[in-house]
């Protein structure tokens, strides 16, 4: 008989150590051990949270923001790698599923940086990666795409885990990808985002992300934004002296778990650093299906028709021979769950 899992989720809403990896491993591993005494199976970081974001991408010329990226991509780290042994680490002392945000340089090139979120398992080991597949808007300026081969969704303990970064919670096929491979529960990562138009309200654009995709998928979200800390604003007044009035802008970041009803279960955080706490229940999501599933009866599949290429691409391919590979996620076990797997070419 069907018993789905029913399990305690944690939202971390917390700003880097920035531009100090070593640093904020350390305090990743700090707030896992604190999720974890609060009885979570799984804690969900930020967008990027080793070792930050590129805020100067926002507020000064491409030229200019240069030096800051050369910062970046030397705190960067490699997936796997020394820096995230200390998180797998935590995460095997708490017992708890981490998906966690970083900037991943690349193996074979000083000038690539990858946005991507790391997923471990509760023994430590590390399940894979997801790299962003389009940059948006100013992010152009620092990180390269990733490819379809990171679309997965894992067969976990807590149930089918996917994750997307920050706006690629607005796109629709990424996010039907994760659901035609039998995703119930998303973690959605981002960063706080102050200097956003004027008339456009963050915190609640992320919220209304992660209600669309709950409602639509009949899932749970858990969704992790960072913060602006004193010290991000600092650093980025030697960038610009206007960087304080843009950076602290309020109703900029919004952590929370969202239900597939689309609402909010439990608490929820806006700005503030803290972790965000829900129990969550997946049996919720059969009755929902009912009346809309959208991988299942409530589809034309012989009217459309939608493929991935999961081919992971590389710099170069040796002929004959093993294809260089950009990154390990390839080489990384696949846990995606055999039903609903979307096409591969």
């Amino acid at each position: 008989m069907l018993d789905l899992p029913k399990f305690r989720a944690a939202a971390v809403q917390a700003s880097p150590v920035f531009l100090d990896p070593d640093a904020t491993v350390a305090k990743a591993a700090r707030l896992i051990k604190e999720a974890a005494a609060n009885g979570a199976k799984i804690v969900a970081f930020p967008e990027v949270f080793v070792p930050g974001y590129p805020y100067w991408n926002w507020i000064t010329d491409p030229v200019t923001g240069s030096a800051w990226f050369e910062k970046l991509a030397k705190a960067s780290i490699l997936v796997p790698g020394p820096e995230m042994d200390v998180v797998r680490q935590a995460a095997r002392d708490a017992g708890a599923y981490v998906v966690i945000g970083v900037n991943e340089r690349s193996p074979v090139s000083l000038g690539a940086i990858f946005n991507t979120l790391v997923f471990i398992g509760p023994d430590g080991a590390l399940l894979g990666k997801h790299r962003k597949l389009v940059p948006t808007w100013a992010e152009k300026l620092t990180w390269t795409g990733g490819d379809g081969s990171s679309l997965k969704v894992y067969d976990t303990s807590v149930g089918p885990l996917g994750a997307l970064a920050c706006g690629e919670n607005t796109n629709t096929l990424a996010r039907f990808s994760l659901l035609a491979q039998g995703e119930l529960v998303h973690v959605a990562s981002y960063i706080s985002l102050p200097v956003a138009p004027p008339d456009y309200d963050m915190a609640e654009a992320i919220k209304l992300r992660a209600i669309a995709h709950s409602f639509e998928g009949k899932l749970f979200t858990i969704v992790s934004c960072s913060t602006v800390s004193e010290e991000i604003i600092k650093a980025m007044e030697s960038v610009t002296p206007q960087a304080r009035k843009l950076l602290q802008r309020k109703s900029s970041a919004f952590s929370g778990i969202i239900g597939p009803d689309g609402r909010v279960v439990g608490n929820s955080l806006i700005d503030d650093e803290g972790i965000v706490y829900a129990d969550i229940d997946l049996n919720r999501c059969i009755q929902p299906k009912q009346m809309h599933d959208i991988v299942g009866h409530y589809n034309r599949f012989d009217v459309f028709n939608f493929s991935v290429n999961r081919r992971q691409l590389s710099p170069m391919v040796w002929v004959g021979e093993r294809s260089a590979n950009e990154g390990e996620v390839a080489e990384l076990p696949d846990h995606s769950p055999s039903i609903g797997t979307a096409q591969q070419n």
